[in-house]
């Protein structure tokens, strides 16, 4: 049973200085808390999104209906993240279009709409700004941080950055640094959004359009990635919709081969089940979701790599970090591989650091993360259990 959520915001008037060297004043974070803050604010639990998700991570919004948080199945009563043991805080990240301030807000300096104006943020831009949101809130410590894909990354770096703000680690699905083939699928994604005719060089806002098309594509494109072969070929396979044959064709419908006869339709329709889902997860996507805000989280994603200032040592560059970890991975992943996990646990063993690892074996793809499998439930489940049993 899910319990009401409500958004916070909290605003900070002071300059963030970012990782470009540019800044960002009078900003606003939108945040959600679950559970309670226990007499010494040692249970709290930060919880860092991907690409497309929210601060709105656990629970449902009074009166309405189908809004549960993204982790829902993963954080509340009696759950593996149970809120009755620890305080969970999930944040929206600057340049989201969720309730931060991103780009379809106005810029503090001209009173005109961010757009493609709004500053380049990181990996390492978030976690300055989620610390300060700690900082407000009176955590000076955090009893883990937890992330799945894009949020792992956030949670590996909270303890490079943070290292004594930070006991536990808990990666999901996630990566050192991005693929050479996975910068390459972000790109033909973003390609696909800024040669939208609807586009304006970012600054759509001005023209009351929106660059649909390209956020269609943007989404086929990352949703092929985030799903098994095995998944799309056991859930849709070759199966075709059911249509209604061109007016007047009816002749060279009936003349042709049996195995050909369900082609002969419009070019314009979707004809395979893949190809219609596919269209239903991009139209749904490019109602919502921000283009310039694609574009800034996925440059993000590429730029994040703590080992390039270590000449691509990875084992120096986690030398930093003090906390515990738990690394999970899944056999399908292909987008974040298991062996990208085995790289950053073979690095904190090279430093000696406390690292507990499982693989789990699922044919789910990346989305596992999100999924209830019984063994990830019971690895996180576990894990949580064991930081309570430190708490006690």
């Amino acid at each position: 049973m899910s319990f009401i959520a409500t958004p916070q915001f909290l605003h900070f008037p002071e300059p963030l200085a970012l990782q470009s060297g540019a800044s960002i004043r009078d900003y606003t974070l939108a945040f959600e808390t679950y559970g309670t803050l226990n007499a010494d604010r040692s249970n709290a639990v930060l919880v860092c999104h991907a690409l497309n998700a929210s601060h709105h991570v656990a629970g449902v919004y009074a009166g309405q209906d189908k809004s549960e948080g993204w982790w829902d199945n993963m954080i509340g009563p009696g759950k593996p993240l149970d809120t009755h043991r620890f305080f969970v805080i999930g944040v929206n990240n600057l340049g989201s279009c969720f309730g931060s301030t991103g780009p379809m807000h106005q810029h503090p300096d001209t009173g005109q709409v961010y757009g493609a104006d709004f500053p380049v943020v990181t990996v390492e831009d978030w976690v300055n700004a989620q610390a300060l949101l700690l900082d407000a809130l009176g955590i000076t410590q955090l009893a883990a941080v937890l992330g799945g894909s894009l949020g792992g990354m956030q949670a590996l770096s909270w303890t490079l950055q943070y290292p004594d703000r930070v006991r536990h680690a808990v990666v999901v699905a996630s990566a050192p640094n991005l693929t050479a083939e996975n910068i390459a699928f972000n790109e033909v994604a973003r390609r696909a959004i800024v040669t939208d005719p609807d586009f304006h060089a970012g600054h759509f806002y001005q023209h009351g359009v929106v660059p649909k098309r390209g956020l269609r594509i943007a989404r086929m494109i990352g949703h092929i990635t985030y799903l098994s072969d095995d998944v799309m070929n056991e859930k849709f396979g070759r199966s075709l919709k059911p249509r209604t044959p061109l007016q007047g064709a009816g002749a060279d419908v009936a003349a042709a081969a049996p195995e050909l006869r369900d082609y002969l339709y419009s070019t314009q329709e979707t004809e395979f089940q893949i190809e219609s889902y596919l269209r239903y997860q991009g139209d749904k996507f490019s109602e919502y979701f921000d283009a310039n805000t694609y574009l800034l989280i996925t440059r993000a994603l590429d730029y994040f790599d703590p080992a390039r200032r270590y000449g691509g040592n990875l084992t120096q560059a986690l030398a930093r970090a003090t906390a515990k970890f738990m690394l999970v991975s899944f056999s399908t992943d292909w987008r974040f591989s298991p062996k990208r996990s085995r790289e950053i646990v073979k690095a904190l063993l090279d430093n000696k650091r406390d690292v507990s690892y499982a693989e789990i074996d699922a044919p789910h793809g990346h989305d596992a993360f999100l999924l209830d499998d019984a063994r990830y439930i019971s690895v996180i489940s576990s894990y949580f259990n064991s930081i309570a049993q430190e708490l006690a």
